[in-house]
């Protein structure tokens, strides 16, 4: 039976049984909106996390940047700075804040002032320097900064007045205005960081969130829900919801189940396979949107026999990318042939994909050493992700070729968390992961997850380091002109295709289900969904 035909059979019966479980629901409130969500945040500050669940839950909620990326344009326009100088030497970024901005009233604080230049210093002093008292409270790190090396881009951040702010850099770099309004370079209040050290609770900070986005933290209960209020005193329009929850809800047809009886407004991430099932319903609607990202299988290159560029090329000729298409993304992906999806400005388009050869495969496995092929695993998450629909079929689909040349796969399934405990400790053979850009600069596909540095900081987790390919991607931030950057993206694109440290996939659809009486849900190809202009029809 065809794969869509046996999806339409068995998902409607699953849904009902879903239904019947859940009982009668009650509507949400005029006043009120319910998002289902797919995971629980693994922290309240977005500066500390990685994840797209905790991305979701934080940063267009309840905090601001200096500046935004405008989801049309894709240009940068003022946040909690109204403007912004460049020095002609590109050294020194001054910022000029906005004015009379309320940081949130709750139950746990109250501010006796506005944001000001402090808010600045303090949310980047605390990432910037290790003897801050709350560099060291955040046991992940700060991944993404760390990432970018922002340590070594930042020589000094300087106070000019109360709200004029600069920041002077090492080198000219043309990915820091970008990185400034990625979703993790959020504000936070420094008398808030006061009051928490004189109270002896620091950590409160990422877990009891304060800042000036337009909800405020109300209530969380672990793997369940977390309940937000408007912030009545934002600075710009008021949003109409007034409460905002998000149910935490990991499973797809448990999330459709809600969606359907009303009990959520939007789902999180449906399954690709029930996108059909979803445009048949005249209550509910699907918003498809052109993603950066990209799905990859990707390698622990300090372990043999990963660590040989011969077998890691086999291993890509073993990948059958229409089947996946067909199979994982029931056709709402590309092929992708480079970590760089094709919107990049900085997208090679000259590259070249492996080609599906189990024969050619097994010849370099026996050049390499293993005429009898060997044991290997691929950790694959159990839910499904922005990149990737559904990681585990994938994995299976990838076993059943590689059992074809000899190669015996486990697949082990992981929740988030303990899978970056994993690959932290570099206890693996491969993963299946994949990336959701930040910002629309490349080199936020590029320093973060392959540079050598990253390594160290602990985001790098194939552990390649190829030094022709740090110069080239450390030139290209230092370059002004885009026929120059270009090229250098070029040439260090073609590097990851010859030494494949991880094998590009898919370029997914970005996929979101909502009731047909909302407007205004906002999401962007970075990824991060903002609710600020959500209002019922």
């Amino acid at each position: 039976m065809p794969i869509l035909n046996l999806i339409k059979n068995i998902l409607p019966l699953t849904v009902l049984l879903l239904l019947t479980a859940c009982g009668e629901q009650t509507p949400i409130k005029q006043n009120g909106l319910s998002y289902c969500t797919e995971g629980s945040p693994s922290s309240f500050n977005p500066q500390t996390a990685t994840s797209n669940v905790t991305l979701d839950a934080t940063t267009s909620q309840l905090y601001n940047r200096l500046l935004f990326i405008d989801p049309n344009t894709q240009q940068f326009k003022a946040g909690l700075a109204i403007d912004w100088e460049i020095s002609a030497d590109r050294l020194s970024y001054r910022f000029f804040l906005r004015k009379n901005v309320r940081f949130h009233q709750t139950d746990y604080f109250t501010p006796t002032r506005p944001f000001n230049a402090d808010d600045v210093i303090f949310s980047f002093t605390r990432i910037l320097d290790k003897t801050h008292p709350y560099h060291d409270v955040s046991k992940d790190g700060y991944p993404f900064f760390q990432g970018i090396e922002l340590d070594q881009q930042i020589q000094s951040l300087v106070k000019i007045d109360d709200y004029t702010i600069e920041f002077n850099l090492t080198l000219p770099d043309s990915s820091f205005i970008a990185n400034l309004a990625s979703d993790f370079s959020v504000i936070l209040s420094a008398e808030y960081g006061d009051t928490l050290l004189a109270l002896n609770k620091k950590a409160d900070i990422d877990n009891l969130p304060i800042g000036t986005g337009p909800f405020k933290f109300k209530e969380y209960r672990t793997d369940n829900f977390i309940r937000y209020q408007q912030h009545a005193d934002y600075w710009g329009e008021n949003s109409k919801i007034e409460q905002l929850i998000f149910d935490i809800t990991p499973n797809s047809s448990s999330r459709l189940a809600k969606l359907l009886t009303q009990e959520c407004d939007i789902m999180a991430y449906p399954a690709a396979s029930q996108v059909e099932m979803i445009s048949e319903h005249d209550r509910v609607k699907i918003s498809v949107e052109t993603g950066l990202n990209v799905a990859y299988w990707a390698f622990n290159t300090e372990k043999a026999p990963f660590n040989n560029p011969k077998i890691r090329r086999a291993l890509a000729h073993t990948i059958n990318q229409e089947t996946l298409l067909q199979a994982v993304y029931y056709n709402t992906g590309v092929n992708a042939k480079s970590i760089l999806p094709p919107v990049s400005w900085a997208y090679n388009p000259y590259l070249k994909s492996y080609k599906y050869n189990l024969a050619y495969a097994r010849q370099l496995i026996t050049e390499a050493g293993y005429p009898n092929g060997f044991k290997m695993n691929i950790m694959a998450l159990k839910s499904s992700q922005v990149y990737n629909p559904d990681a585990v079929k994938m994995a299976e689909l990838i076993q059943s070729e590689l059992a074809q040349i000899g190669i015996e796969v486990k697949i082990i399934k992981y929740e988030w968390q303990l899978m970056e405990k994993k690959l932290q400790q570099g206890e693996y053979d491969s993963y299946l992961l994949g990336w959701v850009a930040d910002n629309n600069d490349p080199d936020n596909f590029f320093r973060f997850q392959l540079s050598c540095n990253a390594i160290n900081t602990g985001s790098n987790y194939t552990r390649w380091c190829n030094s022709e390919f740090d110069d080239l991607i450390n030139q290209a931030v230092t370059e002004t002109e885009y026929i120059e950057r270009v090229t250098l993206y070029y040439r260090a694109q073609e590097i990851i295709q010859q030494e494949l440290p991880l094998i590009p996939l898919a370029h997914s659809l970005r996929l979101h289900a909502y009731t047909s009486g909302l407007k205004g849900v906002e999401t962007t190809a970075f990824g991060g969904i903002n609710f600020i202009n959500t209002v019922r029809q």
